[in-house]
């Protein structure tokens, strides 16, 4: 499914708090400027219109949210609903995700990684480009804490499957579990936007977690 239009931005919205470019911090990202607080961090890599960010800063208050997200038109639109909200828990950083994983969040300071529906880059030349490879999954191991949950959802088949070779090439990773689907409570109680219509369209989400293995004493 192909992104759709986004709906403008109101000019007057302050969005210093929750949109910052990732050419402009400081590397390591400085976390405790620009989201304050001691309460456990979770990284989201695509963050797309940010429903994600939304509803998960409002259900769990105490923790920390940090959005990836690539295209900038949609980073400014997640803070944006950030900013609306007055989601004072979470951020959006507008760059790319391996870049910002590797040299900006330290080593074993994730309590969880959302990646949720990736672009599955569909032609084989493309696969290449898909984020479930060695690299990116190194990275998430390195910025989860032990214990640390690493959620994976996608609603192409294959690309789940191949997803779940990947991880299984990390030892440190737990066998993937798969939460079941639950029912909306709301029109907006979804985890993206991308799973509202895959489901409202009745295709299947494919929905995988794994846990960061405490090394054994």
């Amino acid at each position: 499914m192909g992104r759709r239009s986004l709906r403008k931005i109101d000019p007057q919205l302050d969005l210093s708090r929750h949109f910052f470019e990732w050419s402009q911090l400081a590397k390591p990202i400085p976390l405790s400027d620009i989201l304050p607080g001691t309460g456990p961090l979770e990284l989201e890599v695509g963050s797309g219109k940010g429903l994600f960010l939304e509803n998960a800063s409002a259900r769990f208050p105490g923790h920390r949210f940090l959005g990836i997200e690539l295209a900038g038109k949609y980073a400014r639109f997640a803070a944006a609903r950030l900013a609306r909200h007055g989601r004072p828990n979470a951020v959006v950083v507008h760059g790319h995700a391996l870049d910002i994983l590797t040299e900006g969040i330290p080593d074993s300071s994730a309590h969880a990684l959302h990646l949720y529906f990736p672009d599955p880059w569909w032609k084989k030349r493309h696969h290449k480009r898909r984020m479930m490879n060695p690299d990116f999954l190194a990275q998430v191991l390195r910025v989860l804490q032990g214990g640390g949950r690493f959620h994976f959802w996608t609603d192409v088949r294959d690309y789940f499957e191949l997803g779940l070779e990947a991880v299984a090439a990390f030892p440190e990773f737990s066998a993937p579990a798969f939460p079941p689907e639950e029912p909306p409570q709301h029109d907006r109680d979804y985890r993206t936007h991308f799973e509202r219509r895959t489901r409202l369209a009745g295709q299947p989400v494919y929905r995988a977690q794994f846990t960061k293995q405490s090394p054994a004493c």
